[in-house]
């Protein structure tokens, strides 16, 4: 897992630029804490950060080989968990390898088969090729979107990073951000493609991102499609349970100590537990950690959201799966501390607004790094098996629109509360969320004679799958690396998401629940609390402490006057929630103020120019 970065640029020898891309490349040491390399050839330069998993001695990067028409250099972030096939198929086409690390299999990989190489590779990964053969940079993606990818095209070239701090850190680039990229900012909605910066792109999953002389080009090698599923119920259960083992072994390989994050829900404790019982045949033990709030589980006050705080489940599977397990309990001060919040603003180069749901990430993260280098995650099972509320909830399965968007705004108020009217009106978000549903639906495909409520349910999976799973894993990637801690997601896996999409929504929810092919596929390594247990979301602290420190914070920042803030979001409305006497004890009663801060620290980090009409 590392960060990467470089540019090319036709018109110059890049040689001659080696500040530069040392300054582009420091940007992601967070990334790649244990080691560094750059590599420049005429119009290409290369930088890389790396965080050591496999092969440590051998991984190292830039990573080059020559040709007889010219050099071919890769820079890669992720895993490639079919690595040990694809050498051994390479090795039998006469390839040589010198290392044991996957980035040498990819780079002879696309030697071998050239951009088509993405289609073999299972894995989370983005790694940019230059190849010297024909003077063009090829950049890749992995097919959900787990590792991030951006780029800026130039007038002779182009820039890309893992992150866009590695772009912003070249003197052609003005941190610019318009109403397009605030859009994104006030509406849990992401525009693929989009990057927030004024000129700056994503690689779009499970797509291929060319670039040379004649300029830029780009294929689709991934898209979710849509299949008829002929499966049973039994056979079903049995293809994803058989699925998952192999999913889990793959991604518990790794040369330095790896963890599972344990929730104690279902979908990160089936994942531990057979991460568990996997090891347990090694002779080993899974380590499992979990995040709480200091008195949260003595004090803790359900609701719409909430029913049950997460630490007792969370025991009940350290227990039966016997992992070495430790809870890492957060604080007040912790969370609303001024310094955390930069950091996470730092990781994630925009204000994000989620307050403590962030902040906690992060000093997890943080935590578990001085135990671990690899976490398991649950993240995406939820989109991948149906366990939103919003996939039951008959008002989102009915509007027209994101489906999450009526259930969110229902439980958390709206994103923009806290904006001012002339830039709401500005913003126009109703007609941009509007478009971006249409987009969406147009491409979804449906089944000759798939009934109106089996498309719709089709429907509101394929945009979680293509929508909303992408901004949750851009969170978990930046929280993660900001630490330099690598987080794979098993239910990513390509190979489990177009099969369990094309089941049919009878089938996901057989028993009347959420996600009933997951409890069924791991109920036999399943606490009974955890198997009869509903969805709960991550974590937020109910602490009145937090929201006393955000109100104080505030007002300090009222004091203020000329802070451009203010020329984004409404001092009359961020003072009435600063100066509320009742406890803004609620998430979305504490919304507004951690906009607000959120904004403002941004604004002092980055200092960007704000086009606002």
């Amino acid at each position: 897992m590392c960060g990467i970065t470089g540019w090319v640029s036709f018109d110059r020898d890049l040689a001659a630029e080696a500040t530069t891309l040392h300054a582009m490349t420091e940007t992601m040491a967070c990334r790649g804490p244990d080691d560094r390399g750059t590599w420049t050839e005429g119009p290409a330069a290369l930088g890389h950060r790396r965080l050591a998993i496999i092969d440590l001695p051998g991984g190292r990067q830039p990573m080059s080989l020559p040709t007889p028409e010219g050099t071919v250099a890769l820079v890669y972030s992720g895993e490639t968990y079919n690595f040990t096939e694809l050498r051994r198929e390479l090795a039998d086409r006469g390839h040589r390898f010198t290392t044991d690390s996957d980035t040498e299999v990819v780079l002879h990989g696309y030697l071998e088969w050239g951009d088509a190489v993405a289609e073999r590779l299972n894995g989370m990964y983005a790694f940019a090729v230059w190849d010297g053969r024909h003077d063009k940079l090829v950049m890749i993606r992995d097919r959900m979107g787990i590792k991030p990818f951006y780029y800026q095209p130039t007038a002779d070239g182009v820039l890309f990073g893992s992150e866009p701090k590695a772009i912003l850190a070249n003197p052609l680039v003005r941190p610019r951000v318009t109403l397009d990229g605030l859009r994104e900012l006030f509406v849990m909605v992401k525009t693929p493609g989009h990057a927030f910066w004024d000129g700056m792109r994503e690689v779009e999953p499970g797509t291929v991102v060319t670039v040379d002389r004649s300029g830029l080009s780009t294929r689709v090698y991934w898209r979710l499609e849509t299949r008829p599923h002929t499966d049973d119920r039994d056979t079903t259960i049995a293809t994803v349970r058989s699925l998952l083992d192999d999913i889990v072994r793959r991604q518990l390989v790794a040369d330095v100590p790896r963890c599972t994050l344990l929730s104690g829900g279902l979908d990160s404790s089936a994942m531990t537990a057979l991460a568990a019982r996997q090891l347990a045949a090694q002779g080993e033990k899974v380590r499992s950690f979990a995040v709480d709030f200091v008195g949260q589980t003595d004090n803790f006050v359900a609701d719409e959201l909430r029913g049950t705080p997460d630490t007792p489940f969370v025991h009940d599977v350290a227990r039966l799966a016997g992992t070495d397990h430790q809870d890492i309990v957060l604080d007040a001060d912790a969370l609303a501390d001024p310094a955390v919040r930069a950091q996470v603003i730092r990781a994630r180069d925009l204000p994000s607004g989620l307050g403590d749901m962030d902040s906690s990430l992060l000093l997890l993260f943080r935590a578990i790094r001085e135990k671990s280098t690899v976490a398991l995650s649950g993240e995406s099972a939820d989109e991948v098996f149906g366990g939103y509320l919003q996939f039951f909830d008959e008002e989102a399965r009915r509007a027209d629109t994101f489906p999450w968007l009526t259930t969110m705004g229902r439980h958390f108020g709206e994103d923009a509360g806290v904006v001012r009217a002339d830039l709401v009106k500005s913003l126009d978000l109703e007609s941009y969320v509007a478009d971006g549903y249409r987009t969406a639906v147009a491409g979804i495909d449906r089944l000759d004679g798939e009934s109106d409520f089996e498309f719709r349910m089709r429907q509101i999976s394929h945009l979680h799958l293509t929508r909303f799973v992408r901004m949750l894993l851009d969170r978990k990637d930046r929280m993660s690396m900001a630490v330099g801690l690598e987080v794979r997601v098993p239910f990513c896996d390509h190979r489990l998401v177009e099969y369990v999409y094309n089941a049919p929504w009878a089938l996901k929810s057989f028993d009347g629940r959420e996600k009933s092919l997951l409890r069924e596929a791991a109920a036999d390594v399943l606490p009974r609390s955890v198997y009869e247990r509903v969805k709960s979301p991550y974590p937020s602290t109910q602490d009145p402490r937090y929201a006393r420190a955000l109100q104080e914070q505030t007002k300090e920042l009222l004091g203020r006057p000329s802070h451009p803030v203010f020329d984004l979001v409404d001092r009359d409305r961020v003072r009435q929630a600063a100066e509320r006497e009742a406890p803004v004890s609620t998430q979305a009663a504490r919304r507004g103020l951690e906009r607000t801060l959120d904004l403002a620290q941004w604004l002092d980090l980055y200092s960007p120019e704000l086009v606002l009409d």
